[in-house]
Order: C-alpha cells, then sequence, then structure tokens
C-alpha cells in the first residue's frame, strides 16, 4: 500500500477534515494508507497536530522533510491560503513523488509558473484542481459537447471572496471551453462579483459571484443551450481522481490548463481595483 502524507499551514481545516473519509471510500482506497500529517502552526482554537492526528488515525510528523521521506504521494493542502502553496511544496517538489496541491494552485502567474518549472526540473508529477471540475454534471458535458463548439459558459456560485472562491467557476468554465483567455473585465455590483472573460476561439464566459448563490451552469453550444442547475458528488469524484494520479504518476489536467487557470484568476482578482474596464491578458 502507497502511504500518504498531508502538509497544511494549519490542518484543522475543512479539507483536512474531509478528505480522509473520501479516501477511505475511493474504489482506489485498497491502493492507499493514509500515514503522515504536519502543520506550520495549529490556529487558534481549533485542534491542533496530535490530537487531530488521533482523531484521524494518522501520525504527527516532525517536519516536511518526513512527510516526503517516508510517504509514496504527498498532499499540500492549505486551501484558504494559496499564498503558502509555494513555500510548504518545495521539498516535496524536489521529490521526485507525485504530489498534488490544493485549490487555488498559486496566487499569481509567476507562482505558478516557479511551482510546475521546480517540479519538471525534478521530475515530479503534479496536480492541482478545484473539485467542481469532477461533479457528475460537468464530467458528462464534457463528454457530450465539444469545446469548438461553445460559444457562452455563465457560471454562477457562492463564497465569502472571489479571491477565494473565484477559482470553482473558472476552473469550469476553462474545463469547458479549453482555450486562452484574451481579455477580462471585471463588471459587478455591490457585493456580486462579475466577470466576463473572452477566449481567444471567440467563445466568452461570464463568473457571477453572490455569498449565498449555489453552482449552477448555462452553456450555449452547437446552437443549444444546456443548464446545469446542481453540482453533484464532485469531492468523491476528485479524490478519485488524485488516488488515480498518485497511482499513475500521469495527472489528468495538463499543467498548460492550471496555469492558464492561474493566470485568469490572478488578472480577475486585479481588476477588481479598475471595474468596466477590459484587461488583456
Amino acid at each position: 500500500m502507497k502511504k500518504l502524507g498531508f502538509i497544511d499551514l494549519f490542518i484543522d481545516e475543512w479539507h483536512a477534515n474531509n478528505y480522509p473519509a473520501w479516501i477511505r471510500g475511493s474504489k482506489f482506497a485498497a491502493d492507499f494508507k493514509l500515514h503522515l500529517a504536519w502543520e506550520e502552526a495549529p490556529k487558534e482554537g481549533r485542534r491542533d497536530l496530535k490530537q487531530w492526528c488521533k482523531d484521524f488515525d494518522m501520525i504527527p510528523a516532525q517536519s516536511i522533510q518526513q512527510v516526503v521521506d517516508e510517504c509514496d504521494a504527498i498532499f499540500v493542502l492549505a486551501p484558504s491560503n494559496p499564498e503558502v502553496h509555494e513555500r510548504l511544496a518545495e521539498i516535496p517538489l524536489k521529490s521526485g513523488k507525485p504530489l498534488y496541491i490544493d485549490k487555488p494552485f498559486a496566487p499569481s502567474r509567476a507562482a505558478a509558473q516557479r511551482i510546475i518549472q521546480l517540479a519538471q526540473k525534478h521530475n515530479t508529477p503534479l496536480m492541482s484542481s478545484s473539485a467542481l471540475r469532477y461533479s457528475n454534471e460537468i464530467i458528462e458535458a464534457r463528454q457530450k459537447i465539444a469545446p469548438a463548439e461553445i460559444a457562452f459558459v455563465g457560471t454562477r456560485g457562492g463564497g465569502s471572496s472571489f479571491e477565494e472562491y473565484g477559482i470553482h467557476q473558472l476552473e469550469m468554465i476553462v474545463s469547458l471551453i479549453r482555450a486562452k483567455a484574451t481579455k477580462l473585465m471585471q463588471c459587478g455590483a455591490g457585493d456580486t462579483k462579475h466577470v466576463v472573460i473572452e477566449f481567444d476561439t471567440g467563445a466568452r464566459a461570464s463568473v457571477t459571484l453572490q455569498a449565498a448563490l449555489p453552482f449552477t451552469l448555462t452553456i450555449a453550444a452547437g446552437g443549444k443551450t444546456r443548464e446545469i442547475t446542481s453540482t453533484n458528488n464532485f469531492f468523491p469524484n476528485l479524490l478519485d481522481e488524485i488516488l488515480n494520479f498518485f497511482n499513475t504518476g500521469i495527472s489528468p489536467i495538463a499543467m498548460e490548463e492550471t496555469l492558464e487557470i492561474a493566470t485568469i484568476l490572478e488578472v480577475a482578482v486585479n481588476a477588481q481595483k479598475t471595474p468596466d474596464t477590459w484587461i488583456k491578458l
């Protein structure tokens, strides 16, 4: 069985608290054992590493290096703090062992490029994704709709900030359109963020983020419109994809696509300072 390690900024957070159950319930569960976890520092009011590991039947590691040395595949989590991903991932990126970095992958295109280049230098298999890419409905849409036919994708969803939650809608859009974004504009109002994106295929997309919205999509393709009114099973599907990646060393998502998403996210976040203005990517 391959041993899995968690690396986190603080371990008592939603992803680390839920991934173990999905890993143990995965169709690839027999291939893996949850082994070590490490956190940089516990967050005030939450469980420390020792208690967390006791609760999840894992072993507290003394260092990132120990996780890398003793595990066969590694998660770098910190899903709310992409600014620490590059630092927390530095040693794993040099290991040659499959590494999953939680979303958002990086806070900027430059940071994303550095992470990817370090992985390539050390032949380290690398994967990152929003779970929403793997909802049953998005998987089906990708199977049935050719990117070349797509004229428009409109996504809507919730979250406390565009910086943290915009990734989910961007990941769905890019996974469907599979083209290069050329420009975007932030044009929301009040507490609703709204981004319009144009791609080099001529397709456009819109992202609407408002705290209480469920994740839904409209896809216009081939003269027909498809409405996706719910997104289901995305986290179990994501963990299946990650574990399969850990087995094969081959990411289901090209790093060029992950870099594209990081670029769009960075520009869209910065565009909040200059609303109603087209910005070239």
